[in-house]
């Protein structure tokens, strides 16, 4: 188990109804960034890493329209940061604080 950090275009994360970022626009976007290429050992078009420096870690889209991963570190949060910004979405915790509200420190979540 681990606590995931969700790019969302929805009020909550978990919402079963409102906007969601499909499948095309986030491979549209990943053309997009040369940093995020395709999990080579985790087949599928849902199924991405970010590289940054000598790490790596994984992004995935969900069918619920959503991009998420687990545990990131701060480089991942202020990515996913990014990613919400281009994408007219928000990066929401599984408690739902939102990340990339404090422009000193996009990674410092804010809670609602």
């Amino acid at each position: 188990m681990g606590y995931e950090l969700h790019v969302t275009r929805k009020e909550f994360w978990a919402d079963d109804e409102g906007p969601e970022i499909s499948l095309e626009e986030w491979a549209a976007y990943v053309k997009t960034d040369p940093a995020i290429t395709l999990d080579r050992e985790n087949p599928g078009d849902e199924n991405y890493i970010f590289q940054f420096g000598q790490s790596s870690w994984p992004l995935w889209w969900h069918k619920r329209g959503e991009i998420y991963t687990k545990n990131p570190e701060p480089a991942v949060i202020a990515k996913l940061v990014q990613i919400a910004a281009k994408l007219d979405a928000r990066v929401l915790g599984d408690d739902d604080e939102i990340y990339g509200r404090d422009p000193t420190d996009p990674t410092r979540p804010v809670s609602l």
